[in-house]
């Protein structure tokens, strides 16, 4: 999070070009977004004995475990050519790119909003009604506008931020889903919510490899996933990348704002 930050400051002054990033999380972590309340959200004492990591993200949206996963983040400026003015355009803009990977890994991926979105509304109507006054506080859930599903079922989860004419997006690309471990750090009401909740989440919610298993087709390795985002990012964005190391100024806030904010309980335990 604090390199994601620093590229982004990076940016902003001029220092460094648009950037995509894909990373991973060592040890797996649970995130939350930044309106979230840790301590009602997170089951801390289950993070502890799972070995897992914690972290406050600067974007919103809800609680994210970063496991099995591929993690990208894209900076780049708001008058960047061909970027839309308006932040859910520009949204679904950035994430062309992950359309075209899941695609390429021949999963018929398709953007919730859009016109080649099959039209899924009718589905679990009642029962997601219900439910949404008591959603998990999990990601992956449900979709939003603009996000990705394959089957009816959300496959990658992104948020964005602005800030003095910069944009953030960052997302998890799941290549597996633990929702054992996941809803065994989430704080629930009583087992009976927990319970119900798991259940709604595994029928809203899909990773690449459960989906690869389901068609009977080969398994996806995390370096081919990379590799495959990577070119795919490269087609939706309209460019070609090229490989690059952090500067020795983001290098140097990334350690600062991982010691000063993101590693510090008045920056994750704020609200």
């Amino acid at each position: 999070m604090a390199i994601d930050e620093a590229i982004s400051s990076a940016h902003r002054e001029g220092a460094v070009p648009p950037t995509v990033r894909f990373y991973g999380w060592n040890p797996a972590s649970l995130s939350i977004g930044y309106f979230q309340q840790a301590e009602k959200e997170a089951d801390f004492q289950a993070l502890r004995e799972n070995g897992l990591g914690f972290v406050r993200r600067a974007t919103g949206g809800r609680a994210v475990l970063h496991d099995q996963e591929l993690t990208y983040s894209i900076v780049v400026s708001e008058h960047y050519p061909g970027i839309p003015a308006n932040v859910a355009e520009a949204y679904r803009f950035l994430s062309r790119g992950l359309m075209i990977g899941f695609r390429g890994l021949g999963l018929q991926a398709t953007m919730t909003g859009g016109a080649d979105e099959a039209d899924n509304s009718q589905q679990d109507n009642s029962e997601s009604l219900a439910a949404r006054k008591s959603l998990t506080a999990a990601c992956f859930d449900a979709p939003s506008k603009y996000e990705l599903v394959v089957d009816g079922r959300k496959i990658a989860g992104s948020a964005q931020m602005r800030g003095n004419g910069v944009i953030l997006q960052h997302g998890s690309i799941l290549l597996e889903l633990d929702d054992e471990k996941l809803f065994s750090v989430l704080r629930f009401a009583n087992p009976d919510v927990k319970q119900r909740m798991r259940n709604l989440f595994n029928r809203k919610a899909a990773a690449i490899n459960d989906c690869l298993r389901t068609r009977q087709m080969p398994l996806v390795s995390m370096q081919r996933l990379e590799r495959v985002f990577r070119d795919s990012f490269a087609e939706g964005l309209g460019v070609e990348l090229a490989d690059g190391e952090l500067t020795a100024g983001e290098r140097e806030q990334a350690y600062r704002l991982a010691r000063e904010k993101y590693g510090a309980d008045s920056w994750n335990f704020r609200r």
